[in-house]
């Protein structure tokens, strides 16, 4: 497939409108910066980003894939000794919890109260847990990776921020690596913990700049089924993004959505409504 050329205010935005012409998700886009823009003085010499972008090739996927599966591999491994740890110590009932919890990533930011009234604390026993744990499994995996993080005492949660050079191969397909290493950290925050605490890993605003995606994606998907009165089943989704495309399209007049398939394959399908 030919690349076609992007222009908007910043790379960002050039990248949301990439996978809306290309009705693809980010990770499966293909780009290259051609310009990042500039603001300009004063509102004067403004110029715009510019992309070309295409849709991965298979070969592309199948790279990335290869990468992500390396890096899941030696999570999941690491899952498993921690797992086993749990159940030596008798705790099955509240590792259960924490599977279910972070595996399902349904926490969202409406869940918890405004920024403007949460405490924040940056020393912490949650948050040394977190470090020392996160630093022990990418020094195993030969990954520079900086971790910083903080605990929200207001909701109990625990945001761990993690930066550095290989953060495309630590996102992974669709945020899949990134979703174990947060399943990973919530298991052994929680194991001694009395109550419940959530767990947020992003890296390089990942979760974010993939909601908004996903938010201009089911909208072009909608504008599509209403133009061709035709349904369209987008690609298998986890829970929490599936809801994302849910919430963006629940007001929307023309319009529905519902789930279909098993996990990890299921997906949602937009259908017009009668």
């Amino acid at each position: 497939m030919d690349y076609i050329e992007i222009s908007a205010k910043t790379v960002d935005d050039c990248i949301t409108e990439a996978c809306i012409q290309l009705s693809v998700t980010s990770d499966k886009l293909d780009y290259e910066v051609i310009s990042e823009g500039s603001t300009g003085f004063l509102g004067l010499n403004v110029k715009p980003a510019r992309i070309k972008a295409k849709v991965k090739s298979e070969n592309d996927n199948a790279e990335e894939n290869k990468n992500t599966e390396a890096v899941k591999t030696s999570l999941e491994k690491q899952v498993d000794a921690k797992v086993e740890e749990a159940k030596k110590d008798n705790k099955k009932d509240h590792k259960k919890e924490a599977v279910k919890e972070s595996k399902s990533d349904s926490t969202d930011s409406s869940d918890f109260s405004d920024s403007s009234s949460v405490s924040y604390v940056y020393d912490h026993e949650f948050i040394n847990i977190a470090k020392e744990f996160a630093n022990n499994v990418f020094e195993k995996m030969h990954m520079e990776v900086k971790v910083e993080a903080k605990y929200n005492e207001t909701d109990k949660v625990l945001e761990v921020e993690l930066s550095g050079d290989e953060m495309g191969v630590l996102i992974g397909k669709r945020g899949q690596t990134l979703d174990s290493l947060q399943y990973l950290i919530s298991l052994v925050v929680n194991r001694d913990s009395e109550d419940y605490i959530h767990v947020k890993v992003d890296t390089e605003n990942y979760r974010s700049r993939r909601k908004a995606t996903l938010e201009n994606l089911a909208k072009n998907i909608a504008y599509k089924v209403r133009k061709n009165r035709t349904a369209v089943s987008l690609e298998p989704m986890n829970p929490y993004e599936r809801r994302i495309i849910h919430s963006a399209l629940q007001s929307d007049k023309y319009v529905t959505t519902h789930s279909e398939g098993e996990e990890p394959f299921r997906r949602v399908v937009v259908t017009l409504k009668k």
